[in-house]
């Protein structure tokens, strides 16, 4: 298996990391990047353990080595758990902070891999490419990130009649060993702590946009390929006291430039076929396995809410207040549908005519289309039962260390439920998971999880099953006469 150390070290390969006016020197040892680092290597080490073996890991196919679960095509509804319960794992670790964990991208080359009839429509050639790829990574332990959205540059315009054709990401050279990629994607979040990143198009293309319709992997070191992080939430005056989830959980989203990138031909598995890189979504259960992975993230992410929540409730006072108690059971409602829709999924999974397993997409993207509307409902929650619990704190951690000071906060600051450190650094976790710029980036990022809550809803929309719930109506039309008695003849009514 393979460690955090291992990983760590992977992290220094010459890779391009452009950021805050210069290029990074190291990942692993830049103050805006190295702890999020350390958070990623420990879920390997989590992995890794002797005693996590069975929930962590399954037998890989072809090496016969243990392999990370989150890999695994499932076959049943039992192998569909329990990748559930490997991403619950990873997910607690993180508390739920963490959305592209090894395992999401590793989700959608299962799906590919596990029905390769739908990249041989190109060619044999690139059907045989995904199942490689997927076991190579998989028997590697490989950490993918995906960027599959074009930059928001003219959205009026489709691909190829924008300003300028290298633009978004496409081909722009044909050769006998593969293929030269040139412009930007986006939104490669956790791509400079990735090993390979996925490159297609998740969009829908028009005619005309075939050289962006690929599918493709490219190592991060590759020569030519260049990240551009946001501003990060970690680095210099930020201390894991003040910014206990900003200093260690900043995944960092990235535009991704292909300043001409070669990618041999063994690494690419669509190519210039708009059809195919609308199905790889539609068709395989790529999107299923991934965004269940999120869903499972997301569920651990509420249920770290509403502990927080729980515990700034017991801290002020107000836990047994019945309005408070009234709002925590609305919270509690949400966070449950999430919980059980996420397990819903595999309980009414379907199996395919190739034995693959298939979680439910109408439960999973029923769900989805709602998790803007919950999320949003329960931030505002939060910050209504907190009152001004999270803006009357020391100005920092500093402040303990003034003899003066710290004898005012302990005095004023302290809580129902223990002393004022205790009580700050409660308040400072919330504050940081509500209204940072941290808070801030994971309720755009909720909000938009999906894309626009619109497309969600439209597959729903899709997939629903109308033909049961028409049939019933149907039923209902052709209901037979009712005969009525003849109410005259029975007299009058009795008084």
């Amino acid at each position: 298996m393979r460690s955090g150390a291992d990983y760590l070290r992977s992290l220094d390969d010459g890779r391009q990391v452009f950021f805050d006016g210069g290029k990074v020197a190291s990942v692993t040892r830049h103050p805006a990047f190295a702890a999020a680092a350390r958070s990623i290597a420990h879920l390997y080490d989590i992995a890794a353990a002797p005693d996590m073996r069975d929930r962590m890991t399954f037998t890989s196919p072809r090496s016969g080595e243990p392999v990370l679960r989150g890999y695994q095509i499932p076959r049943s509804h039992a192998d569909l758990r329990a990748r559930r319960l490997f991403s619950e794992t990873w997910a607690e670790a993180t508390f739920g902070l963490m959305g592209r964990t090894p395992d999401h991208v590793a989700g959608f080359f299962c799906g590919f891999a596990a029905t390769p009839s739908v990249f041989a429509a190109s060619g044999r050639g690139f059907a045989d490419n995904v199942v490689r790829l997927y076991e190579t990574a998989r028997d590697r332990h490989l950490y993918l990130s995906y960027a599959i959205v074009p930059p928001q540059i003219d959205r009026s315009r489709p691909a190829h009649r924008q300003s300028d054709p290298t633009l978004y990401a496409g081909v722009v050279e044909e050769r006998d060993d593969g293929v030269v990629v040139a412009g930007a994607q986006q939104l490669a979040t956790a791509g400079i702590y990735s090993d390979w990143l996925h490159l297609s198009c998740i969009h829908p293309l028009q005619p005309g946009d075939e050289a962006y319709a690929n599918g493709l992997v490219v190592p991060i070191n590759a020569p030519g390929l260049k990240l551009y992080p946001r501003r990060a939430f970690a680095g210099a005056g930020r201390n894991a006291f003040d910014y206990p989830l900003s200093t260690r959980f900043d995944e960092s989203d990235c535009i991704v430039v292909f300043d001409n990138v070669f990618v041999p031909w063994e690494d690419v598995y669509c190519y210039r076929d708009i059809a195919i890189c609308r199905d790889q979504w539609r068709l395989t259960p790529s999107h299923a396995y991934g965004n269940l992975q999120a869903q499972v993230r997301y569920a651990a992410k509420l249920r770290f809410m509403i502990g927080l929540a729980k515990r700034m409730n017991e801290a002020t006072g107000n836990d047994g207040h019945p309005a408070v108690e009234t709002a925590m059971g609305e919270i509690a409602a949400l966070v449950s549908i999430v919980e059980t829709m996420a397990q819903a999924q595999e309980i009414v999974a379907t199996i395919d005519a190739d034995g693959v397993v298939w979680p439910s997409r109408t439960t999973l993207y029923a769900v989805m289309a709602l998790q803007s509307e919950f999320n949003g409902r329960m931030l505002e929650t939060i910050r209504e039962l907190s009152g001004a619990a999270m803006i009357t704190l020391p100005s920092s951690a500093a402040d303990f260390a003034d003899a003066e000071m710290r004898r005012d906060i302990e005095r004023y600051m302290r809580s129902a439920k223990g002393d004022a450190r205790a009580r700050v650094a409660l308040m400072r976790l919330v504050w940081d998971f509500v209204g940072t710029e941290f808070g801030g980036r994971h309720q755009q990022y909720e909000k938009f999880y999906g894309g626009g809550a619109f497309s969600v809803k439209q597959n729903v929309n899709r997939i629903y099953d109308y033909a049961r719930a028409t049939a019933l109506v149907d039923a209902a039309l052709a209901l037979p006469d009712v005969a009525m008695p003849d109410t005259a003849s029975l007299g009058p009514m009795p008084a």
